[in-house]
Parts: structure tokens; C-alpha cells; sequence
């Protein structure tokens, strides 16, 4: 019996976006409809942490909502959040709150308020759902605002259709293959394949990634960043593909995935536009986190849920704060110096912060989940952790450049104030208090993430390791270290 949490924290963050998208649909004051939207998201995020502190006071693997509705029409737990999903709620409730706050006046023509907050009770109904063609479905919904908005646009969609088409074709095939008794001992592999095929596509492996440069390039930046942030298809391959793959398939799913990182990297390294900088800064580190996912080891599977949790947040700040250089200056081209530093200092500091907390600076909440990851990653493979630190380098260069080439190097003339406001002030204090206190005290989050990924790998079947014990005594030490 799955214990039930004490409010129905889950049903509330999912409708509450949900109805407001129909109310702000209905303003046509856009600074009402955003000040509405900023009210509605942070009661959405409030209730995706009173979620996440119900669920930890349970002491349980998982829980379902309290006065499930859902259950009660379907006659099964459709949504039940378990130790991987709790903290990613907040996380992404976090993500769109930050997003609509820091969305200036010459961005709210452009920028959906009503589809942003739709797009929000989607993403965590997902990240709320368990049964696999409930988070089929939900995907596939999620796919409608980018599409919209390019159509509004005027913007050629024949690239974003194709390959997020093929993801949902995939993953729908691969979901009907899939036997009941299917599981990483008994694995079904054409089943397999496709939904991990149609989950990588949806997570911009090379070579199929494509579409993740091209919707940076016609989409806002606000709509590109809520889409690819929360990472879903990481989660994808976590609630479809990790169950029933054994483990030489889910390291081959790591390999590939640890090129894209290093390829990716090594792009953003010299990419001359802002946006597919980004684009491609994002694309590899999203990849470094399937790389530890697929390990299937404690150590290695503990570090990238924590690296998730860290570059979702220090990638948040870090794209919030180019948008917000974006509003001011338009398009940002890397080939040149704009010397902004005198006029946003804040925006500056949170930039360089940001930034390094990506790549696992000390000090910041990235620097021990890299640390597991790349422990993870060599006990597996030596090679491999050679490869992810390769590309933690090339990221940190890239990081240290585009910040000179932004706010240094020349002096900038404005005819207009550009300094920050209040609601950017109070994003990057909400950042910097993330990055910095996860970084002093990782403590309670490395432990709730290993111990996650322990959950996880038991509910795996005990054949899935090919027959290798792990070495209990060994992680649980280096954990705690």
C-alpha cells in the first residue's frame, strides 16, 4: 500500500497553473497578466515545497496525494511521486516563477504568460506521474506552446516538428512492445531501443540535436528555456528506459551520451551567438547527467541526480541572467566585447556564479555531485572519467570567456538606465542563496540523493548488474565523504 502524503500538495500544483492559464488568457492588460502570473506561480511553488517537506516526512520511497481525484476516476495511482520526482517539483516550479519575474516590459508582447503557465502545470504533471503512457501523453502536450508560438512567429517549424514527432512515435511503439513482465532481467529489446531512441531525440543527443539550436534561434529565449531546462527527457529514460534495461545497454546509452557531452562542449566553445552558446553549454551538461544516470552504480547514479538537481539550477540563473542582458542590448554577438559590466554589475556576478557552479566549482552546490560523477563514471570506465572531466574543462573555458567577451573588454555607452530590477535583484539573491548554501552545506542533499539512487537500483531486478555486486561499504563511505 502506497502511503498517502498529509495535503494534497500534488493536485494543487498542477491545477493552480492550470486555472490561472484561463484566467490570464482572459486580461488583455499584459502587466496584470503578469503580475497575476507571478502571484499564481509562486503559490504553485509553495505548493511544490510543501510537497517536498510532506513527502520527507514520511521516511518513505514513495507517496501518493492526499484526496487523490485522479485515482478515484482511474482506480489506480497514476500520480505518485517517489525520492527522484519530490525535489524535482520545486525545482521546476522554481524555474518558471524565476522566468515570469524576470521578463522586463519590451519582452511581454512577445512572451505567453497564459501558455507559459499551462506549460507549467503540464511539465509537473509529468514530473508527478508514474504510469509510462500518462507521461507519454503529457509529453507530447508539452510539445503544443513551443509550436504555437513558432507558428505565431512566423518561424519555419519543420524542424522541431520532425524530430519531436519521431520522439513521440518512438516512444509510443517502443511503450506498446513493452510486455507486463518485462523487466532489466528479462529485458524487451526492440522495445527498449525505440524508447530509447525516442527519449535521447527528446534529450538533443548528437546527432539528433539539431532542434534544440534551431528553437533557441526562433523561439523567445523565456519559451526555449522552460522547455529544455527541466530535463524531460532525462526523466523519460528514468521512468521508461531504466526499469527494463540491463546494464551493457544502459552503458552504451552513457557512452553516447558522454560524446554528445564532449562534442557539445567543445561547440559552445566556439559559438559566436548568445544563444546557441547556451544552447550547446546546456546540451552538455544535460548529457554529463544521462552519462551518471546510465551507470547504474550507487556512486555514479547518486552524483548525476545530484548534478541534476545543481545544473538546474546554475543553468536557471545562468540563462535568466543572458535574457535578461538580452532585454537590454538585443541578440548578443560573442565575437565581440560589449563591456556591460559597469551598467549590471549584479547580473554580471550572477553570470560568472552561475557559470561556474555548472561546471562544479568549490564552494558551489555543483562541486560534489561532479566529484560523484566522475568517481561514478571511472569506476565503470577509466576512459570515461577522463572524457567527463575533458568536458567540464572546456565548459569552465567557455564559461570564463563568454563572461570577458559580455562584460569586459571595452566601456558601453547607454542613452537609458540598464540597471537591474526589483523582481532580477530578487532573483539572483534567491540563486545565489541556492548555490552557495547547497555549496557550504551538501550534506542533506548528497545523502537524500544516494540513498535515492539506491532506491532506485533495488527496484531494479538483482540480475540487472549482470551478476557484479556493488561494493555497499565502499560507496556508502565515499558518499558520506
Amino acid at each position: 500500500m502506497i502511503p498517502e502524503m498529509h495535503l494534497p500538495w500534488l493536485e494543487f500544483s498542477v491545477l493552480l497553473p492550470l486555472i490561472g492559464a484561463l484566467v490570464v488568457a482572459r486580461l488583455a492588460n499584459r502587466d496584470l497578466a503578469r503580475s497575476v502570473s507571478i502571484w499564481l506561480s509562486g503559490a504553485t511553488l509553495f505548493c511544490a515545497v510543501g510537497e517536498w517537506v510532506d513527502f520527507n516526512t514520511l521516511a518513505t520511497f514513495e507517496a501518493h496525494d492526499h484526496w487523490d481525484v485522479i485515482r478515484l476516476i482511474f482506480h489506480r495511482d497514476v500520480f505518485v511521486i517517489d525520492e527522484l520526482s519530490a525535489p524535482l517539483l520545486p525545482l521546476a516550479a522554481l524555474l518558471y516563477l524565476t522566468t515570469i519575474m524576470t521578463t522586463l516590459r519590451t519582452k511581454m508582447n512577445r512572451f505567453s504568460f497564459h501558455w507559459t503557465l499551462f506549460s507549467e502545470s503540464v511539465l509537473l504533471a509529468t514530473l508527478a506521474c508514474r504510469h509510462q503512457w500518462v507521461i507519454i501523453g503529457l509529453l507530447t502536450v508539452a510539445l503544443i506552446p513551443p509550436y504555437l508560438e513558432l507558428r505565431q512567429r512566423k518561424q519555419n517549424t519543420r524542424v522541431y516538428v520532425t524530430h519531436m514527432g519521431l520522439s513521440v512515435a518512438l516512444m509510443c511503439v517502443g511503450q506498446w512492445l513493452v510486455g507486463r513482465e518485462a523487466n532489466a532481467a528479462n529485458p524487451p529489446l526492440w522495445a527498449g531501443f525505440l524508447l530509447t531512441a525516442g527519449a535521447l531525440i527528446r534529450s538533443g543527443i548528437c546527432p539528433l540535436h539539431c532542434w534544440m539550436t534551431d528553437l533557441f534561434e526562433k523561439a523567445t529565449f523565456g519559451t526555449a528555456l522552460l522547455f529544455v531546462t527541466p530535463m524531460t527527457g532525462a526523466y523519460a529514460v528514468m521512468r521508461l528506459v531504466f526499469p527494463i534495461a540491463p546494464a551493457w545497454a544502459l552503458q552504451s546509452i552513457a557512452v553516447l551520451s558522454l560524446v554528445t557531452a564532449v562534442y557539445a562542449a567543445g561547440m559552445a566553445l566556439v559559438q559566436r551567438d548568445s544563444r546557441r552558446y547556451f544552447c550547446y553549454l546546456f546540451l552538455s551538461h544535460s548529457s554529463l547527467v544521462l552519462v551518471g544516470l546510465e551507470m547504474a552504480t550507487p556512486i555514479g547514479l547518486a552524483g548525476a541526480l545530484c548534478v541534476w538537481l545543481s545544473i538546474g539550477i546554475s543553468l536557471l540563473g545562468f540563462g535568466l541572467a543572458l535574457r535578461s542582458v538580452e532585454a537590454r542590448t538585443g541578440r548578443l554577438s560573442l565575437g565581440n566585447f560589449h563591456g556591460l559590466y559597469e551598467h549590471i554589475p549584479f547580473l554580471a556576478s550572477m553570470f560568472l556564479l552561475t557559470g561556474l557552479a555548472s561546471i562544479g566549482f568549490p564552494g558551489t552546490v555543483g562541486f560534489i555531485g561532479t566529484e560523484l560523477l566522475v568517481e561514478g563514471a571511472v569506476a565503470v570506465y577509466p576512459l570515461v572519467g577522463l572524457a567527463v572531466v575533458i568536458a567540464g574543462a572546456l565548459n569552465g573555458i567557455s564559461v570564463v570567456k563568454t563572461y570577458f567577451r559580455v562584460f569586459t573588454g571595452t566601456r558601453h555607452t547607454a542613452a537609458i538606465s540598464m540597471s537591474c530590477r526589483t523582481t532580477e535583484r530578487i532573483t539572483i539573491l534567491v540563486m545565489v542563496t541556492l548555490i552557495i548554501g547547497g555549496g557550504l552545506i551538501p550534506q542533506p542533499g548528497v545523502q537524500s540523493r544516494y540513498h535515492a539512487a539506491q532506491a532506485l537500483l533495488a527496484h531494479r531486478s538483482p540480475s540487472a548488474t549482470n551478476g557484479e555486486p556493488h561494493q555497499p561499504g565502499h560507496d556508502e563511505h565515499s558518499a558520506h565523504q
